[in-house]
């Protein structure tokens, strides 16, 4: 199984390489950190790194972390963070770049459910986003879903199907900002860490850019038994 899965994981990172060689899609290396620190309470952290060619050529980084509140037993969680983002935006008609940076408060809720052998995410997200002579305000919805394809559940050594639908609305003009459809193969290793390889669509206001992706899920929580 991990021959096969590794063959398989080589063949989609080849293919999407090519298309992105082709399309001029940028690549990134994104790392999500949620551990839990008792049965109510978990800290997010989180890291992407942006590129607008497969790697070395920055777009944005971006770091993530939050404080989170479970409502009920392992689901239903409200969270309170903070982001930093560092963009590196090439001129028009130029190779030069012009740097900005971005400070974020977010709040957001997150729900789970499963049907069978699907496995569902909602999150509702509300962004203040601070920059160096600007305020503005975001709302995103995020859906995804998890299959398992060799198990029935998340369990260790899944293979497993990704695809999650992301929509962004400013709370001013314009009213739409950017949706993001993503596909992805994964695998589990254990309990506590997962990753996948992915192909996103962005659809911005006047014009797309797709991105390869590679993500690491950690989920290792800071006791090896929560209270």
């Amino acid at each position: 199984m991990k021959k096969t899965l590794i063959l398989l994981l080589l063949v989609v990172f080849i293919h999407l390489n090519t298309l992105a060689q082709k399309n001029d899609t940028g690549n990134w290396f994104i790392y999500f950190g949620n551990q839990a620190i008792n049965k109510k309470w978990n800290l997010w952290n989180e890291v992407q790194y942006r590129n607008y060619n497969f790697v070395g050529d920055l777009q944005q980084l971006l770091l993530r972390t939050g404080i989170g509140y479970n409502l009920t037993e392992n689901n239903n969680n409200i969270l309170l963070g903070y982001a930093f983002i560092n963009s590196q935006r090439y001129l028009a008609n130029n190779t030069d770049k012009v740097g900005t940076e971005e400070h974020r408060i977010y709040q957001q809720f997150v729900t789970r459910q499963e049907f069978g052998r699907i496995f569902t995410q909602h999150r509702y997200r509300i962004e203040e986003r601070f920059f160096n002579n600007d305020f503005q305000v975001r709302f995103r919805y995020f859906l995804s879903v998890n299959i398992p394809i060799n198990n029935k559940t998340m369990t260790a050594k899944t293979v497993y199907a990704s695809a999650y639908n992301e929509i962004f609305v400013n709370g001013q003009k314009p009213v739409f900002d950017r949706n993001r459809l993503y596909g992805a193969i994964g695998y589990v290793f254990n309990k506590y860490i997962r990753a996948e390889v992915g192909f996103m669509a962005q659809t911005l206001e006047n014009t797309n850019r797709n991105q390869f992706q590679i993500v690491i899920f950690n989920n290792l929580p800071f006791r090896n038994k929560t209270e």
